[in-house]
C-alpha cells in the first residue's frame, strides 16, 4: 500500500515545489504568493487532466454500467486521487499563508496555529470538500461497492474536466490578461465544462442506472443504496454552491466591462462634439 501511495505522494508535491523553483525565474517580479498560487494551479491541472483521461477510459470501458471492471477506477484513487486531495489541502494552506504575509500581516511572519486556524475558517467549505472525498470516496471505491459501478467512479473522475479551465482563468489574471478575448472565452468555458461535468453529470448517472433496470428517472433515487445517495448529495451540493458563485461573478465582470465600454464611447463622443 506505501509503495502505491509513492505513487501520488512523490508526483504532486514533487511538481509543486519544482514549479515554485522555475517560475521566480521567468517571472522575476512575481512575490512569494504569486509563485505559489501559479504553482498550486499548474499541479492542480496536471492532476485534472490525468483525471479526466483516466474516467474517459473507464467510462468509454464499460458497457455494463454496474458489472463491468476497469482497473484504473480503483488504482487512479489509491495512487493519485487520495494523495492529490491531501496535497491539496497543504497547497491550499501556503497560498493562504504567503497571500497574507505579502500583505504586510504581523501574524503571518511564521506558521503558527494561528495561521492554520485562519485557514480553516477562511476555507472551511473546501477543506470540508477535501475531507469528504477522503473520507468517503476511498471507502466506497475499495469497500463497499463489492466490485459493482466502475462506470460510476469514472464520471465522479470526469468531474476534474472543468477545473484546468477554473486554473487557467486564475493564471491569465495573474498575468494582467483579464482583459484580453482568452480570459472572455475561458469564462464562457469555466461555465459550461462546471455545469456539464460537475452538477449535470449527476442526473446523467441516474439516468444511466435507469436505463440498465428499466426503470424510470425518478425512481432510480429510491434502486440505489442509500450510501450511493448520500454520497452524491455530499459531492453535488458543493458544485451547485460554487456554480452560482461562479455565475455571479461573470455577471459582474460583465456588468464592470459594459460599464467601461459605455464610459469610453461617452468619452469619444464628447470629444468629437468638441
Amino acid at each position: 500500500m506505501l509503495q502505491v501511495l509513492s505513487c501520488g505522494v512523490v508526483l504532486f508535491p514533487g511538481l509543486f515545489f519544482t514549479f515554485r523553483k522555475l517560475l521566480p525565474c521567468a517571472f522575476k517580479t512575481w512575490t512569494d504568493a504569486d509563485v505559489v498560487l501559479v504553482s498550486e494551479r499548474l499541479v492542480s491541472t496536471i492532476h485534472a487532466i490525468m483525471a479526466t483521461i483516466a474516467g474517459y477510459i473507464v467510462v468509454s470501458s464499460c458497457n455494463n454500467v454496474i458489472t463491468d471492471r476497469h482497473w484504473l477506477a480503483m488504482y487512479f484513487v489509491m495512487w493519485y486521487g487520495v494523495p492529490y486531495m491531501a496535497y491539496d489541502i497543504y497547497a491550499m494552506y501556503m497560498s493562504h499563508y504567503y497571500r497574507f504575509r505579502v500583505k504586510g500581516h504581523e501574524e503571518y511572519k511564521a506558521h503558527s496555529f494561528r495561521t492554520v486556524n485562519a485557514f480553516l475558517r477562511r476555507e472551511f467549505q473546501l477543506v470540508l470538500h477535501h475531507i469528504a472525498l477522503l473520507t468517503l470516496l476511498l471507502p466506497v471505491t475499495m469497500f463497499f461497492r463489492s466490485g459493482l459501478g466502475d462506470f460510476f467512479i469514472g464520471c465522479l473522475f470526469l468531474t476534474e474536466l472543468s477545473t484546468p479551465f477554473v486554473s487557467l482563468g486564475k493564471i491569465l489574471i495573474q498575468l494582467s490578461l483579464q482583459d484580453c478575448w482568452a480570459h472572455k472565452a475561458n469564462g464562457i468555458l469555466v461555465l459550461l465544462s462546471f455545469f456539464m461535468c460537475r452538477i449535470a453529470l449527476f442526473p446523467y448517472m441516474y439516468w444511466m442506472y435507469g436505463q440498465h433496470y428499466g426503470i424510470p428517472l425518478y425512481s432510480v433515487p429510491f434502486h440505489v443504496p442509500f450510501y450511493a445517495n448520500l454520497g452524491n448529495m455530499c459531492i453535488l451540493g458543493p458544485q451547485v454552491y460554487w456554480f452560482v458563485l461562479l455565475c455571479r461573478k461573470g455577471y459582474r465582470l460583465y456588468k464592470r466591462q459594459s460599464k467601461a465600454r459605455d464610459s469610453i464611447t461617452v468619452t469619444d463622443n464628447s470629444k468629437k462634439d468638441e
